[in-house]
């Protein structure tokens, strides 16, 4: 079937989009999916290893062919054109500088083999390069720079072209924690200041949560849920996700026609629509809190204590299994093999039925 668009509305498309490595019976190792990245806007393809992201990344790209569907890019059926038709710049995990070329060079490197006069190149480097943060680095050479900067440069290399769609493929693994976090802001900020429509791959779900519009949790080649990152978090679909989001644990149980549920010695209202019957609660880290022993319905034998600075981590015994707590109560000294309390805030709990 082919989707017929009359107006450019929507970034990038998918519609009923497969991909499989081989001939005949091979697997598909994307199956079928569909979704929209509306323009100007961040979707974060996010998924465990070998889940498809990746590959789906790469037939935006062009970089992949599809086995059977159809992919369009602002309006336009692009699924059996090249890359280099398709008007999409793409940031790789390994930045991909020319080493022996300074920044200038590499920022401008895919206007002059286009054709453009260095001039004309030069000048739309300098914006790109002004627009990253890196105005008057010109004439650096990448080992000149920090991992952060040269991650700019491979930015400012991918905008200088202008592109329809910007794609990202796990643009942060390379760097310590604090870039992370600051490279991550930066690239939203970008986004949102030249109203990019960007897709961005990443196995880390904290990021995901602080630069996406919209978030597609993809599983063995499917799309498990796709929403905003309040919408994956709060109200997942499934237990997949609402183990894959946050690092839940999930615990069987039951609810009741009110939406009370009961797991273990445990009783709390779920904060989702559920059926009574059976189901299954995700709960995080930070959900719990740690208290007193005396009256909780619900105990532990402290087993582990991790300090990081402003969190403790805890480890315990309890009859529903091991439990991991992140806790920012740091007043009390809690010594290991001591029996504590465990009661739930109400955030941090999602509740899906079990089918």
């Amino acid at each position: 079937m082919t989707f017929n668009s009359t107006t450019a509305v929507n970034g990038i498309e998918f519609h009923q989009v497969s991909k499989r490595y081989g001939e005949g019976n091979a697997p598909l190792v994307v199956k079928g999916i569909d979704f929209v990245v509306p323009k100007g806007t961040l979707t974060t393809l996010l998924g465990p290893s070998g889940c498809g992201k990746t590959t789906t990344l790469r037939m935006i790209a062009g970089l992949e062919t599809v086995s059977g569907g159809q992919i369009l890019i602002d309006g336009q059926d692009v699924t059996h054109l090249g890359p280099a038709e398709r008007n999409v710049s793409m940031v790789f995990q390994s930045y991909a500088l020319f080493p022996h070329m300074t920044v200038m060079d590499n920022v401008r490197y895919g206007l002059k083999v286009s054709g453009v006069s260095v001039p004309d190149a030069t000048e739309r480097a300098h914006v790109a390069l002004e627009n990253v943060g890196l105005k008057g680095y010109d004439h650096r050479l990448p080992s000149e720079l920090s991992g952060g900067q040269q991650q700019r440069v491979a930015v400012a290399r991918a905008l200088v072209l202008e592109p329809s769609v910007l794609l990202f493929d796990e643009p942060l693994s390379n760097l310590d924690a604090r870039l992370r976090r600051s490279m991550r802001d930066e690239i939203r900020s970008l986004q949102q200041r030249l109203g990019l429509t960007v897709a961005y791959v990443t196995h880390d779900q904290s990021e995901a949560l602080a630069v996406s519009d919209q978030i597609i949790v993809m599983d063995a080649g499917t799309i498990a849920q796709a929403g905003s990152p309040e919408d994956l978090y709060e109200r997942p679909v499934s237990e997949f996700v609402a183990g894959f989001m946050g690092e839940a644990m999930l615990f069987q149980g039951e609810a009741n026609a009110q939406g009370q549920v009961q797991v273990g010695p445990l009783t709390f209202q779920a904060r989702q629509r559920v059926t009574a019957g059976a189901v299954t609660a995700a709960i995080r880290p930070e959900a719990w809190t740690v208290l007193s022993p005396e009256g909780a319905a619900l105990k532990g034998v402290l087993q582990k204590k991790a300090y990081l600075g402003s969190t403790l981590e805890l480890t315990f015994d309890t009859v529903l299994g091991p439990l991991f707590v992140v806790t920012s109560d740091l007043s009390h000294d809690w010594a290991l093999g001591q029996t504590l309390g465990l009661s739930l805030t109400g955030r941090g709990v999602s509740v899906v039925s079990r089918f």
